[in-house]
Order: C-alpha cells, then sequence, then structure tokens
C-alpha cells in the first residue's frame, strides 16, 4: 500500500487490523489547506469491509483539524460515506482518503459546521452512531 498510494496520502502507522494512521494533504491550490497535513484514525471492526471503519481526524502538535463546514472541531466527519447507509464493502482506506482529499479540495468556507461548540460538548456517540442529516451537498 506504500507504494500505490495517490499523491498527498501516507501510511504512518499500520500495525494491525484494528487502528490504521494516515496524514493526507490537500495537493490543489486550496489556499484554506496549504502547507497543511491531516492526521486520519480509522478503527476497525470485525466486521470490515461489510461495516465502514470510523475515521475521524485527530489532532495532535503537528496536525490540526481541517476547518471544513462538515468538519467537527473535535475531528469528527460529517459524510455519507462514512455512513451506514453510504457505505459500501466496494471502499477501502484509500478510497476514503481520497474522498476526504476531495472534500477539502472543493471547500470554500473556513467555518465548522452549525452547532460546532454544542456537538462537540454534549454528544456521547461514537463517530459512526451519529445520525447527521445531510442538508449541504455544496461544500
Amino acid at each position: 500500500m506504500h507504494n500505490k498510494l495517490p499523491e498527498g496520502i501516507t501510511l504512518v502507522k499500520a500495525d494491525d487490523f484494528k487502528t490504521w494512521l494516515m496524514d493526507i494533504q490537500v495537493i490543489d491550490s486550496n489556499p484554506i489547506y496549504l502547507g497543511e497535513t491531516y492526521r486520519l484514525k480509522f478503527t476497525f471492526t470485525p466486521q470490515y469491509p461489510i461495516e465502514a471503519p470510523e475515521v475521524v481526524f485527530v489532532k495532535d502538535e503537528s496536525h490540526p483539524i481541517p476547518w471544513h463546514p462538515h468538519i467537527y472541531s473535535n475531528g469528527i466527519i460529517c459524510l455519507d460515506l462514512l455512513d451506514r447507509s453510504g457505505w459500501s464493502p466496494v471502499h477501502n482506506v484509500e478510497s476514503v482518503c481520497v474522498s476526504l482529499q476531495s472534500m477539502l479540495t472543493s471547500n470554500t468556507k473556513k467555518e465548522r459546521p452549525e452547532g460546532d461548540e454544542n456537538f462537540v460538548r454534549y454528544n456521547t456517540a461514537r463517530p459512526r452512531d451519529v445520525n447527521f442529516v445531510f442538508h449541504d451537498d455544496h461544500v
């Protein structure tokens, strides 16, 4: 997988089939994300690939959470591909990373989702169990 990944996607850690870390960069000239590298954490269940992995952005000293109207400040991503109804076993780690890269590339708004502060403060559900309402397909 190391040699076959698209530009801007790096496998950081895949010691087992429970948790993987991937880094992504926006390779387009989108000024919102210029020079930034974002870290994704994939958590797999024994039902993968039938069941979607849990995918979140993680923050550390070198990796911020990207600003996007569908990415909460705690790293939870509102993307139908990661939702139970939008997932298909034909998807894999690479296709998820490419989809997120594309989502960031096309973004024009440096903002958080509406209600970010309350969601981050009060949400107790795992990212895969959050029922998002997809009302904006334009970002």
